[in-house]
């Protein structure tokens, strides 16, 4: 198959165009390097564009003869959705339908998105299911819902397939310490706690100590990015069996800020410093993974079981690239 990854040079989406093009894939990455790295991903496979121009957009689709689409375009950030929610409506939902109508166009009939565990409704226990009732409680959030329901509607009304991974914090680096996390400013907290633990930054700001947690912080379920790209190749056989599936993705185990924090102290052999902090605004208490569907329909098994795994790996990227990919867009 002949495959687009919008957002193809960014962390996740660069995970899977390597790991795809290790395996004989084609693969064209359509990414305008905002936030993506072209050292992330091989150059022969880079077309710097945004996804709205929507006429530059609907030549690659035909031009390369694209069969697949991987959607990872889009803001990301929780915070900076709750301070500018315009930016995420346009840039995600909007470039969103600029995407599907150039695939409409182009008769380009299989998508996967990755989406977010956060379009679910906040729990204070248990794990989450895809059945679980749907709340997304932020922009971020609702930007991410909303295009998973114009990816169905396009689906039911021009025949197509698709598959929407719902990810829970995807982190870690490559286990060859080549490629990592980056970005700036840095939001996810992995790297800032190796960033703090190298001298870039002063302390570690904890939002919140008093959630209905066993230590009072936030609780996520971390999943290394190679497992995540892993979770694109079989849902790249789903599509191509012209099949639709939702699916989470992530380890089934929670873990809070303050274990993040002691496991990266464990790896990197020392205090990180920390202070706690007024709660930030669209956070919720506890996101944990219900990932039995995907590991029984599809065999998908994260090969990174433990926090401490998944940080070592980290730590050798954030050790060997204190400056991230050091190169300009």
């Amino acid at each position: 198959m002949r495959i687009l990854a919008t957002g193809g040079a960014g962390y996740v989406g660069s995970a899977m165009v390597r790991l795809l093009v290790s395996r004989g894939f084609e693969v064209t990455v359509y990414d305008n390097l905002s936030k993506g790295f072209r050292a992330a991903v091989p150059a022969d496979c880079l077309i710097e564009g945004d996804l709205a121009e929507g006429d530059k957009l609907r030549r690659v689709l035909k031009e390369h003869r694209i069969e697949v689409v991987a959607h990872f375009a889009g803001s990301i950030t929780v915070g900076e959705s709750m301070v500018n929610p315009r930016h995420y409506y346009r840039n995600n939902i909007g470039n969103s339908l600029v995407l599907l109508e150039a695939m409409q166009v182009s008769q380009v009939e299989k998508i996967i998105f990755s989406s977010t565990a956060t379009v679910y409704a906040p729990v204070s226990q248990g794990v989450l299911t895809e059945e679980s009732p749907l709340g997304p409680a932020n922009p971020y959030a609702v930007s991410k819902y909303t295009i998973e329901r114009m990816i169905e509607d396009f689906a039911a009304a021009n025949g197509w397939s698709y598959v929407l991974l719902r990810y829970f914090n995807a982190c870690g680096a490559s286990s060859d310490g080549r490629y990592g996390e980056a970005h700036d400013p840095e939001t996810h907290l992995i790297p800032q706690v190796l960033q703090a633990a190298l001298g870039q930054r002063e302390k570690i700001s904890i939002f919140g100590a008093d959630y209905d947690t066993p230590d009072g912080t936030c609780i996520r379920d971390y999943v290394h990015v190679d497992d995540l790209a892993e979770a694109h190749v079989l849902a790249l056989k789903a599509v191509e069996a012209g099949k639709s599936y939702t699916y989470n993705v992530g380890t089934g185990t929670g873990n809070s800020v303050l274990e993040v924090i002691r496991a990266a102290e464990e790896v990197v052999g020392g205090k990180i410093p920390t202070e706690i902090t007024g709660r930030r605004p669209g956070d919720t208490s506890r996101l944990v993974a219900g990932s039995e569907r995907i590991k029984r329909e599809w065999g998908w098994q994260p090969k990174y079981q433990t926090l401490t795994e998944i940080i070592e790996t980290a730590w050798r990227w954030h050790r060997e690239h204190p400056n991230g990919y050091q190169e300009k867009n």
